[in-house]
């Protein structure tokens, strides 16, 4: 069992939760199957980030470029954002439930249920836990930028130099909670795609060749566990770091 400085757990873990169709495909299954056997996975680490104090948690579950998947697939992914969506699973854990994502482009059952299921859960208070759904990180910042223009066009005050990293920050989706201290992707691919890209400036990266389905809280602990045995210097120097722990 890998050992954890419970002092040092991150405030916000962002997770790419890759491999379900491969999951499936590998054992003779419909892509669906592996997308289903993903929900239980999403289930456990939810309930062991709340355990262990991770503040924010945030999955990407379904990309702006995943609408180019096959209509059954996209229509089996859609089914199950309304059937797992239920009240007792936050509940439970005293989670809070948020999306972020171009969600105009969702089914508008789809939509009301999580409108419904972000009211009902507003006042748990353990983690948040955040699916990014019909997410782009390039939309996300355009629509930050387009949002700005939006806001100051009738301001005879507002020049270019007005617009800095905290105003961009602020109109991002993401403006309610800090930026992720781990990204993790499972399923063994070694990119970011699209993922929260303003956001992960900083983060630490952990990549495992493990299928989401796959995905156990052992697994969990030795991406903590990995993150904590790095320096985060944010372009400071090693010596100035050390100085400051004295």
């Amino acid at each position: 069992m890998t050992e954890l400085d419970m002092n040092r757990i991150p405030t916000h873990i962002a997770i790419t939760m890759d491999g379900n169709g491969r999951w499936a495909t590998e054992r003779g299954k419909d892509r669906s199957f592996g997308h289903q056997a993903g929900v239980e996975t999403v289930r456990r680490i939810t309930s062991e980030c709340t355990r262990l104090g991770v503040k924010y948690l945030t999955l990407y579950t379904f990309s702006t470029e995943n609408w180019n998947r096959p209509e059954a697939e996209v229509s089996a992914l859609m089914g199950l954002v309304l059937a797992n969506l239920e009240d007792e699973i936050f509940q439970k854990n005293n989670v809070r439930f948020r999306v972020i994502g171009d969600v105009k482009r969702l089914p508008v059952e789809v939509q009301q249920k999580l409108r419904e299921t972000e009211e009902h859960t507003k006042g748990n208070t353990a983690m948040t836990m955040v699916v990014a759904l019909s997410y782009s990180s390039r939309w996300e910042i355009t629509q930050a930028v387009k949002n700005i223009i939006e806001e100051q066009k009738n301001s005879a005050d507002f020049s270019v130099d007005d617009i800095t990293e905290k105003m961009l920050s602020e109109h991002m989706q993401t403006s309610f909670m800090p930026d992720p201290d781990l990204l993790i992707r499972t399923g063994g691919e070694l990119r970011i795609s699209n993922y929260l890209l303003w956001q992960i400036a900083y983060s630490e990266l952990y990549f495992c060749d493990t299928y989401w389905p796959d995905f156990k809280e052992e697994d969990l602990h030795k991406a903590i566990a990995d993150y904590q045995n790095r320096q985060r210097r944010f372009g400071k120097t090693e010596a100035q770091i050390e100085g400051a722990e004295k």
